[in-house]
């Protein structure tokens, strides 16, 4: 059974992590590794998605007029082709591009939730996945130089598609949900402020299907771990996700993505030391 405090970190770390580019889910493992927790028991790796909860209702709160001026216009939309403006069009963006990661987790689950459980996998997908938020921060520099970047009312059903592909990579731990739907944006061509919003959106759907799914597969062992810590673990994540959520939309609005570039460089490096010196154990 976990201890308040072990659900009290656990929800500290979600929360910071899971909307920040890099990866919750990789340093959920780091603190369920020193904490003494085993990372590939189904019941901790369960537990790890469903304080997620926490998250998720943050993303609703903040954003809830949004969503729900996303929602009306797309149920407008559905019946009457005249109201088919930039909200439809949005809405249908984070609903096609929310499709591929569930196909992805639901096919490779135990890949999910077993080998990749593995801390070389997360330092490696720290490093590696940098570059990738290099290589999208170039672009949106060139594009906003040259005044070519798109804002929330030219988004399309094809960056959601290519943004939903993109996010499945976040699949693998390490590599950041976040991290990877926003340099998906970015690399097509919309600008930082809008592609971040848009993580959020596709959040809700990834998060919430994830948190369902492990809570019935895992029902009769997740009461070991105790109802009180994963309540516990979920309101902590709550309250720090939504702090989190303020704190990056107001950070992203005039600043790169290279600060947290360079944190998951040196993150990711400390850990393959610390496991290449047998300080922590990779599994």
């Amino acid at each position: 059974m976990l201890s308040y405090f072990d659900a009290v970190v656990l929800g500290i770390v979600e929360g910071l992590t899971e909307f920040l580019p890099v990866s919750s889910t990789g340093h959920l493992t780091v603190a369920e590794k020193m904490l003494g927790l085993r990372v590939d028991d189904k019941a901790v790796t369960a537990y790890t998605v469903i304080i997620q909860f926490g998250a998720i209702v943050a993303t609703f709160i903040y954003f809830a007029k949004k969503i729900a001026r996303l929602f009306m216009a797309w149920v407008r939309g559905l019946t009457n082709a005249d109201a088919r403006g930039h909200d439809y069009t949005l809405a249908w963006a984070v609903i096609v591009g929310s499709i591929p990661v569930g196909i992805a987790g639901f096919l490779g689950k135990d890949l999910i939730a077993g080998p990749l459980r593995n801390l070389w996998v997360v330092a490696a997908a720290l490093v590696l996945w940098s570059a990738v938020m290099v290589w999208a921060e170039k672009r949106h520099d060139a594009l906003e130089a040259a005044g070519d970047q798109r804002g929330e009312g030219q988004v399309t059903m094809r960056d959601g598609i290519m943004i939903g592909l993109m996010q499945c990579f976040s699949l693998i731990p390490g590599v950041s949900r976040s991290g990877a739907t926003i340099s998906a944006g970015l690399l097509r061509g919309i600008d930082r402020v809008t592609a971040t919003e848009l993580s959020f959106f596709m959040a809700i759907p990834a998060l919430t299907a994830g948190g369902v799914f492990e809570a019935l597969q895992e029902r009769d062992t997740l009461g070991n771990l105790g109802f009180g810590q994963m309540a516990v673990g979920m309101l902590v994540a709550f309250v720090v996700a939504y702090a989190s959520i303020a704190w990056l939309l107001k950070f992203v609005a005039t600043n790169s993505l290279m600060a947290f570039v360079s944190y998951r460089v040196v993150a990711g490096l400390a850990l393959a030391a610390a496991l290449g010196v047998g300080w922590i154990a990779a599994t």
